[in-house]
């Protein structure tokens, strides 16, 4: 698998399981897989779903700030990379 970045972590809302993301490589849409890592983060997951501003969205574009629903805590500047099957 080849991973690329696409953001960092800005903020997380423990209380509801929702990262920020601020996307600054690429896009980013519902139903990739992305890697989050960090110092003590190490999460790979699909995207269920993509927020902005309180409103779902199916795509992502550069410079946009996200919220992110995470099956795991994550922390802030975490990198985030979408994850693409190598092609044979």
């Amino acid at each position: 698998m080849d991973e690329q970045q696409v953001g960092r972590v800005t903020h997380y809302f423990n209380k509801i399981g929702v990262a920020v993301v601020e996307i600054t490589d690429q896009g980013l849409s519902v139903g990739d897989t992305i890697h989050i890592k960090g110092h003590i983060t190490d999460l790979t997951q699909k995207v269920e779903s993509i927020q902005i501003e309180h409103q779902p969205v199916e795509k992502a574009e550069v410079s946009q700030s996200i919220g992110l629903k995470v099956t795991e805590p994550v922390c802030e500047n975490d990198l985030v990379y979408k994850v693409t099957e190598e092609k044979e």
